[in-house]
C-alpha cells in the first residue's frame, strides 16, 4: 500500500514531489524519502515517520529548503511514503533504494516475492546491501544488468521479478528518463506540456494535470520531458489513450469510485496480497518471525488461545478460532472484549491471548489484553496501526497491511485479519506438526491465490448483487444464517447491512432455525445463506429448504461449481472454489457488495453511517 510518484521534466522538483506524496500519504506514513538527480550525482533524503518528518529533514539539509545544490535545481526525481512490510520501520528501511554506485535508484510499492533468490545471487557477486527490505534487491538488480539503457535493464530485471509490485527506476547516467514498470500493483501517467509525472494513484499528481494515461498490468513505461512511450514487459509497444478527468479532490483521493467504501472493496485484492506475500515467500510453510513477531518458542508452547476483540473484528477471530482448532488442533476461545473484560476469565501463564483492533485503540480490547497480561498470560496483538497502543501493550504484534481505510464499515481490513489468522493458525500447525507438510504446502498455494481470486469475485459480484438488490432494498429485515466457518461470514454480512442501511438485520447459526428465528419468516423476509464448500454444506441446505417452505426468499453465496443451493435459491452469488476452510475471505466480498448496493437504493451515505465511528475509544 506503499505511495510512489515520479516526475521529469523543467521544473523544481523537490516540492513537486513532497506535495504528491502528501496526498498519497493515506497509502503510508511508516517513513518516507526522495531521491533527485541534482548535476552529477544523485541526493537522497528519507527519514521515518510521517511525511513531516522528511519536509523538516530536508529543510535542515540544505538550509534554505531545496534539496540540489547546484547551479541548476534538479528537475528529475522519485519520493516514495512506506507502508512498512518487509523489514522493520527505519531509515535504512527506507525508499529510495539505490546500488553500491548510487547511481541507480528505485521506489517501490508491492512484493518480491523471490528477493531471497535474486540477493543471494547479487551477494556472490560482491554486492552489499544496506537495508533488510526485499525492494532494494530491484535497485542493484537493475543496477547489474544496466548496459547504458535503463529502459532495457527494467525489462531484463523485471523478467527475473516474482510477486505483485510496482516500481519507478531512474539512473544518474540519464537524468531526463523515468522508467515505471508494474504488476498487479497500480501505476498510473500524468500527461504534462515539457514533463511527465508517474504515481501510484491520481491525487499525486491532479493539482498539476488532469490528463492521464493508465499503465497496465505486465507493462512498462518510459518517461522523457517530451513524450511518454509504453510497452509491454518483452518491449513491444503498446497503444494507449490520454484521458482527462474531471475529478476534483475528494473523487481523485476515492480512485474515481463514488464512496470510499466502494474503492475500498475493490482494494481488497491488494491489501490482501500485501498482508500474505513475503509471509509465504517460501511456498512451503509461513514465516512469522518479523519486527514485533512473538517468539516461536511461545507459539510453540501454545496449549490453548483465547481471541477477544470487537464487532468486525471479533468475526475475523472467529473464523481464526476455526482455523486454528481445525489445523493446529489447539483449543481456542473467543469472546467479545466489552464482555470479557468484567467476567473474571480464568487466564493465565501458559495461555496465548491475541486482541483483535484495526486502529489498535479500541477501549474493551484494551482492557480485555490488559486484563489478561496481569494475570499472566501472553498477548498477541493482531492490528493494522503501527504505534497504537496495542502494539505497545501486547508481548508480540502481527500487522494486517491493510493500508488506510477511511470508510467506517470495515471491508478489506477484516478479509486481512482474516488472512492472519490462516496465516497464524499454518504456523502453528507446522510448530506442533498437526498436519503434513503437503498439506501446508497446499494451503499455503491457495492463499496465495486468494487475492486473485478476491478480484474475480468482487468483478463478477458487483453488477449481481446489485440485480439483488433490487428486488428487496425496500424489505425492512433479513435474516442471515450460516453453519461452521460460514457462520461468521453471515455475522458479518448482517453487520454490514446493519451499520449502512439501518435495516434490521439478524443473524445466526443454521442449526438454531427450529429454535426460535424460522417464527420470523414470512413471504417478505430475504433469507440469506452463506452456502459455500464446507462439510455442513448437506446440513445447511435443509436448513434453506425450511427456510423456503416458509416463503422467504433465499439468496445465496455459493461456490462455483458446487451446484448443490442454487436449486433452492431465488438468487445466488457465486464465489470461485478454493479449499473450504479458506472460503470466508471470498464468500463475504458479495455480501458487502449486497449491503452496499441496498444502502445505496435507499440513498444513505455508506462511508459516514449515523450513529457510528471509526475507532470506538471509550468504553
Amino acid at each position: 500500500m506503499c505511495g510512489i510518484v515520479g516526475y521529469v521534466g523543467g521544473r523544481p522538483v523537490q516540492d513537486l514531489l513532497l506535495e504528491g506524496l502528501g496526498r498519497l500519504e493515506y497509502r503510508g506514513y511508516d517513513s518516507a524519502g526522495i531521491s533527485v538527480i541534482a548535476g552529477e550525482e544523485v541526493q537522497t533524503v528519507r527519514s521515518v515517520g510521517n511525511l513531516n518528518a522528511l519536509r523538516e529533514k530536508v529543510q535542515a539539509t540544505t538550509g534554505a529548503g531545496a534539496v540540489a545544490v547546484a547551479q541548476q535545481p534538479a528537475t528529475t526525481g522519485i519520493g516514495h511514503t512506506r507502508w512498512a512490510t518487509h523489514g522493520r520501520v527505519s531509515e535504512e528501511n527506507a525508499h529510495p533504494h539505490y546500488d553500491g554506485g548510487s547511481r541507480v535508484h528505485v521506489v517501490v510499492n508491492g512484493i518480491v516475492e523471490n528477493y531471497m533468490t535474486l540477493k543471494e545471487r547479487l551477494l556472490a557477486k560482491g554486492v552489499e546491501f544496506t537495508s533488510e527490505t526485499d525492494a532494494e534487491v530491484i535497485a542493484h538488480l537493475i543496477a547489474d544488468l544496466y548496459d547504458g539503457d535503463l529502459a532495457r535493464a527494467v525489462r531484463a530485471a523485471y523478467a527475473q521479478l516474482e510477486g505483485h509490485f510496482a516500481f519507478v527506476a531512474m539512473s544518474l547516467d540519464e537524468p531526463e528518463l523515468l522508467v515505471g514498470a508494474r504488476r498487479e500493483c497500480p501505476l498510473v501517467v500524468g500527461r504534462g506540456e515539457g514533463e511527465q509525472f508517474l504515481a501510484s494513484a491520481v491525487p499525486a499528481f491532479l493539482s498539476e494535470t488532469r490528463r492521464i494515461q493508465h499503465v497496465e498490468n505486465g507493462e512498462v513505461v518510459v518517461l522523457r520531458p517530451d513524450r511518454v512511450i509504453l510497452t509491454t514487459a518483452d518491449g513491444e509497444a503498446v497503444e494507449r489513450d490520454v484521458v482527462t478527468v474531471d475529478w476534483d479532490e475528494e473523487t481523485a483521493e476515492k480512485g474515481g469510485y463514488e464512496t470510499f467504501m466502494l474503492k475500498e472493496i475493490h482494494e481488497q485484492a491488494d491489501a490482501v496480497a500485501e498482508t500474505v506475500a513475503d509471509r509465504l515467500a517460501r511456498g512451503t510453510g509461513v514465516d512469522l518471525d518479523e519486527e514485533g513477531a512473538l517468539e516461536e518458542s511461545i507459539l510453540e508452547r501454545a496449549r490453548r488461545i483465547v481471541i477477544v476483540a470487537c464487532g468486525t473484528a471479533y468475526h475475523a477471530g472467529a473464523i481464526g478460532r476455526y482455523a486454528i482448532e481445525e489445523w493446529a488442533r489447539v483449543p481456542v476461545e473467543i469472546d467479545i472484549a466489552s464482555e470479557y473484560r468484567y467476567r473474571n476469565p480464568v487466564v493465565g501463564p501458559g495461555d496465548l491471548v491475541i486482541g483483535v483492533s484495526q486502529s489498535g485503540e479500541t477501549a474493551d480490547t484494551l482492557a480485555a489484553m490488559r486484563l489478561a497480561r496481569e494475570r499472566g498470560a501472553t498477548v498477541l496483538a493482531v492490528t493494522n496501526t503501527r504505534g497504537s497502543q496495542a502494539t505497545r501493550e501486547a508481548d508480540g504484534v502481527l500487522y494486517t497491511r491493510a493500508g488506510l481505510e477511511i470508510g467506517v464499515a470495515a471491508t478489506k481490513t477484516f478479509v486481512c485479519q482474516v488472512a492472519v489468522f490462516y496465516m497464524l493458525a499454518l504456523r502453528l500447525a507446522e510448530l506442533h506438526g498437526t498436519l503434513p507438510p503437503e498439506r501446508i504446502a497446499e494451503l499455503v498455494a491457495e492463499l496465495k491465490r486468494l487475492p486473485r481470486s478476491i478480484d474475480e469475485v468482487v468483478a463478477g459480484a458487483e453488477q449481481s448483487a446489485a440485480a439483488i438488490a433490487e428486488g428487496c432494498w425496500q424489505s425492512d429485515f433479513f435474516l442471515y444464517i450460516g453453519r461452521h466457518v460460514g457462520l461468521p461470514v453471515a455475522l458479518e454480512g448482517a453487520l454490514k447491512l446493519k451499520e449502512i442501511s439501518y435495516i434490521s438485520t439478524d443473524a445466526y447459526a443454521a442449526g438454531e432455525m427450529k429454535h426460535g428465528p424460522i417464527a420470523l419468516l414470512d413471504e417478505a423476509t430475504p433469507v440469506v445463506c452463506v452456502a459455500t464448500s464446507s462439510p455442513v454444506l448437506e446440513k445447511l441446505v435443509s436448513n434453506v429448504q425450511e427456510a423456503r417452505a416458509r416463503g422467504a426468499r433465499v439468496i445465496a453465496v455459493a461456490s462455483a461449481g458446487e451446484g448443490v443451493v442454487e436449486p433452492h435459491a431465488d438468487a445466488t452469488l457465486t464465489v470461485p472454489a478454493t479449499d473450504w476452510m479458506l472460503q470466508p475471505v471470498l464468500a463475504v466480498i458479495p455480501l458487502q457488495l449486497l449491503a452496499y448496493a441496498i444502502a445505496r437504493k435507499r440513498g444513505l451515505n455508506v462511508d459516514q453511517p449515523r450513529n457510528l465511528a471509526k475507532t470506538v475509544t471509550v468504553e
